[in-house]
């Protein structure tokens, strides 16, 4: 499945998770611009539009609207500084949302060439539930998963069975 440069397994596991709360009768909004993963849920049968790019911190206008069913972000939160102003604002009722979770044994993520690629925040997942609470949301199903690599070391050893990533789907309270 999705083979090649994509992330198999995390893809697979989203994808997988999707299907079970999601309709493909559901209009989605997809954070963050058309990627790989959105291009996946095309196929797949569901019905997405993307943001344009902009900045969601200074920008929430593109989720002020009730014209979807669900907004989708998958990976996307950790790069705000402040990711409570899009979840406020977001009019759908419905969520469906991943974040990488804070590893113990490495540092947040740092593009070294892409300056936009820097995570700001990496959560724990009772930082990430909190946060959804108190922007109005209610935590209906969760997942965490690992994100083993094909290395050799301490590091890799740990990702073998420590989650790296925290998969929500929520609801509007």
């Amino acid at each position: 499945m999705y083979e090649g440069k994509f992330p198999k397994k995390r893809y697979k596991h989203t994808l997988q998770f999707l299907q079970e709360v999601v309709s493909t009768d559901d209009s989605i909004l997809d954070l963050g611009v058309t990627n790989p993963f959105s291009e996946i849920m095309k196929k797949e049968g569901f019905n997405v539009t993307n943001t344009q790019g902009e900045d969601l911190d200074l920008e929430t206008e593109a989720v002020k609207t009730n014209k979807y069913d669900v907004v989708t972000a998958f990976e996307i939160f950790e790069h705000l500084v402040a990711p409570f102003n899009v979840l406020q604002d977001i009019q759908a009722k419905k969520l469906v949302a991943s974040v990488p979770l804070k590893l113990w044994f490495a540092s947040a993520y740092k593009s070294k060439t892409d300056t936009r690629d820097r995570h700001f925040h990496e959560f724990e997942d009772w930082q990430f539930d909190w946060l959804l609470e108190k922007a109005g949301w209610t935590i209906k199903k969760r997942v965490k998963f690992t994100n083993p690599v094909k290395k050799v070391g301490l590091r890799p050893m740990l990702r073998r069975f420590t989650p790296r990533y925290y998969l929500i789907y929520a609801e509007r309270t």
